[in-house]
């Protein structure tokens, strides 16, 4: 794996995809990575490290110098539980719970998560305003409703399917009423 490549490529797809989704200071951004996908293997089984570290710091760096926040989602061992910044779970009163993620419960997301973030912590259940899924995760359930799907620049990151989802506040009233 060209790790360069793999660097500059996590940069475009970010940078679309924050760009896309209008994102601002102070919401949330849940990321699904598989690096097995992203590794050219099948999810949960040629994870990779290095790999979750290129991608999560260049994501992390780039969501902190907007004052966004980063949510990192587990794979299914840890029942996708998000590791966050403690402030964010204390901010937000989300139920903080126990367990340090592991390459092979928590993923290499949540490992180079751990390592990079101030206070980190995992929560269960969190409302994102939008996402980033390389490798298939399924973020959705952790994406505020209406979600719509974001198509980034590159559909792939290394052999990962990488897809994005923003939300909207729902529409209501009818046909009176008028909407932005």
């Amino acid at each position: 794996m060209d790790l360069k490549k793999l660097k500059k490529d996590t940069q475009a797809i970010i940078d679309d995809v924050i760009k896309q989704t209008e994102i601002k200071a102070g919401q949330v951004f849940v990321l699904g990575l598989s690096s097995s996908e992203v590794n050219g293997g099948l999810i949960g089984h040629a994870s990779s490290s290095e790999i979750g570290q290129v991608i999560v710091s260049v994501i992390h760096k780039t969501l902190s110098d907007k004052g966004i926040y980063l949510a990192v989602q587990a794979c299914e061992h840890l029942n996708r539980a998000l590791l966050i910044e403690e402030e964010l779970a204390e901010k937000k009163d989300w139920e903080i719970v126990s367990v340090i993620p592991q390459l092979h419960a928590g993923g290499s997301g949540q490992v180079a998560a751990y390592q990079l973030f101030k206070s980190p912590v995992e929560v269960e259940r969190i409302v994102a305003q939008a996402g980033l899924d390389i490798g298939d995760t399924s973020i959705g359930m952790h994406v505020k409703h209406v979600q719509i799907p974001v198509r980034p620049v590159l559909k792939e990151l290394g052999g990962a399917h990488v897809t994005a989802l923003k939300s909207r506040p729902k529409l209501i009233g009818g046909e009176r009423a008028r909407y932005k």
